[in-house]
């Protein structure tokens, strides 16, 4: 009876001896295809994928492979992992996601690829804003029109601050050109250009107060 408790301890710590260096191995490959996807190790990269690794890796801030990838502007690694099925809208910690980060940087080839991809419109950054309206405030021209023109986007949702696409292409732009041809591309897509902020000021009324002659005649 004894021996037969022995073995049975024996049996039970060798079980989880196994399952810790089974745990540790996999911690340990999880890290080393984060660095390669960091380090753009393309070929390395998808050799694991081909033998089965996780394109859903995430490292310690729950950034998804894809999301890294975005944020290292490499769209031959994107295209790599969306191939293999990596989330384009899985979100990080900040509620960052590969197609809102994509977005927000003005990186309209993802962008393409994400939308081609399954890219949601209900999902939103930590402003409770979507990929437009960070590219309207950033000037990124290429981005918004793909955007603005892709059927079904919510052109005129509003953020956690009260501020469409076209509210912050005003108040937190400079009303040069480039933010005259963004504002141009809103209202051509079909932008509600009377939906004010939480003051009720419109984005003519901000664009007067501010100056900006050439988005007046836009809007008027």
């Amino acid at each position: 009876m004894k021996l037969l408790f022995i073995l049975i301890i024996f049996n039970l710590l060798s079980t989880c001896h196994q399952a810790n260096n089974s745990y540790q191995n996999n911690h340990n490959m999880q890290k080393e295809i984060i660095e390669l996807v960091k380090n753009n190790k393309i070929d390395e990269v998808r050799i694991a994928l081909e033998k089965g690794f996780d394109p859903n890796t995430k490292d310690k801030n729950k950034r998804n492979l894809l999301l890294l990838a975005t944020i290292n502007r490499s769209e031959a690694m994107a295209a790599l992992l969306v191939t293999h099925g990596a989330d384009v809208n899985m979100q990080a910690d900040n509620l960052d996601s590969p197609f809102l980060y994509a977005g927000a940087t003005g990186q309209t080839n993802l962008v393409k690829l994400f939308l081609e991809n399954g890219a949601r419109f209900d999902v939103f950054n930590r402003y409770n804003g979507s990929a437009l309206i960070p590219a309207c405030e950033r000037g990124h021209i290429e981005t918004v029109k793909l955007l603005v023109n892709t059927k079904g986007y919510p052109i005129d949702h509003i953020n956690r601050l009260g501020w469409t696409a076209l509210l912050e292409a005003i108040i937190l732009a400079d009303g040069s050109k480039k933010y005259q041809t963004i504002v141009q591309i809103l209202k051509d897509g079909g932008a509600n250009i009377n939906i004010a902020d939480n003051d009720g000021v419109t984005p003519l009324q901000h664009a007067k107060n501010r100056g900006f002659k050439e988005i007046v005649k836009i809007l008027e």
